[in-house]
């Protein structure tokens, strides 16, 4: 090589020169799941209002019979999902993008999708134990 073609290969932006650390191919994909959860939460969220304000004076008894009734039972584990998943999403984004220590970085992803996984199957068994217990 000359020395010219060594004065171009320099002035190559530090990420062009990255190995191993480019696209992992997925990120199209995380955004649109992230905004298909998002609007989702959007209708569901509106739902849980709704639900939440039409209880607001009732008594034990009526409220766990709304709940225990089949739509708002799914709509009610419909929404938990959602909201865990669109969590764990927002949540890697902000992990990946701010920690820069990679063991603490992936020890914080297992435990928010350990954390994550926990609380929805802890929500999704309570909604479940209402809506199928006489």
């Amino acid at each position: 090589m000359n020395a010219k073609s060594d004065v171009v290969k320099d002035r190559r932006h530090p990420l062009k020169a990255a190995r191993g650390l480019g696209s992992a191919k997925y990120g199209v994909g995380h955004w649109w799941t992230q905004r298909v959860t998002a609007a989702a939460l959007v209708g569901l969220g509106i739902w849980f209002v709704i639900l939440v304000l039409g209880l607001l004076h009732a008594d034990y008894a009526s409220a766990r019979a709304a709940v225990a009734q089949p739509w708002n039972a799914l709509l009610l584990i419909a929404f938990v999902l959602t909201m865990f998943w669109h969590a764990v999403l927002g949540l890697q984004v902000v992990v990946e993008d701010y920690v820069h220590t990679r063991w603490k970085e992936v020890v914080l992803l297992v435990a928010i999708k350990f954390l994550a996984a926990l609380g929805a199957l802890a929500s999704v068994l309570a909604v479940l134990r209402i809506a199928l217990t006489p």
